[in-house]
């Protein structure tokens, strides 16, 4: 799948089957997308956690906020669930803006974007009590949670979301000049 393709199919999925595990190979170049993310001064703030013990999952999965049951679920059948912390105190701060989140984000997309062309579903969860995920890991108090994906086969069929329009979204030098009117 080239490059273009992974980045129409990546969709949020949150219904996944629990057929096997994630293929090893798959998941190895799925983690080295992450790790070939740019950080702050290249101090690479974040941690991957994965988690593929149904009880720790499930324990996840009840931390999930503003819910319908859907993320939730999603966590618990996945075969795979991806939990991407970073430490602020390892990256950098600017103008009072933390990049921990930005390299977090950035390793995860990462992620994201080779599961996608691995042939795996995901969905992006960032709503979740973040002490009680630090707690249920391990994690050191110092961390962070950037978020987390269930990674899987997808039981879901779903058109992707319409495409946004530039003329709402894309500038050209200055707010009020359209990019569209000028390329």
């Amino acid at each position: 799948m080239g490059f273009y393709e992974v980045i129409e199919e990546r969709q949020s999925i949150k219904s996944f089957n629990t057929q096997g595990p994630i293929e090893k190979d798959k998941l190895n170049r799925m983690i080295n997308a992450a790790m070939m993310a740019p950080s702050w001064k290249n101090n690479t703030s974040y941690k991957i956690i994965l988690v593929d013990d149904k009880k720790v999952k499930d324990t996840i999965a009840d931390t999930v906020l503003n819910d319908d049951g859907q993320v939730s679920r999603g966590i618990k059948d996945a075969p795979l669930l991806a939990v991407f912390v970073a430490a602020p105190d390892k990256s950098g701060e600017l103008d009072g803006k933390e990049y921990y989140l930005v390299d977090g984000a950035i390793a995860m997309e990462h992620f994201i974007l080779a599961a996608t062309a691995e042939g795996y579903s995901t969905c992006w969860v960032g709503a979740a009590n973040e002490a009680d995920v630090i707690n249920i890991i391990g994690g050191p108090n110092n961390y962070k949670l950037v978020g987390m994906t269930p990674v899987g086969n997808s039981d879901e069929q779903k058109d992707h979301n319409p495409k946004k329009d530039y003329n709402d979204y894309v500038f050209l030098n200055r707010w009020d000049n359209s990019f569209v009117k000028n390329f």
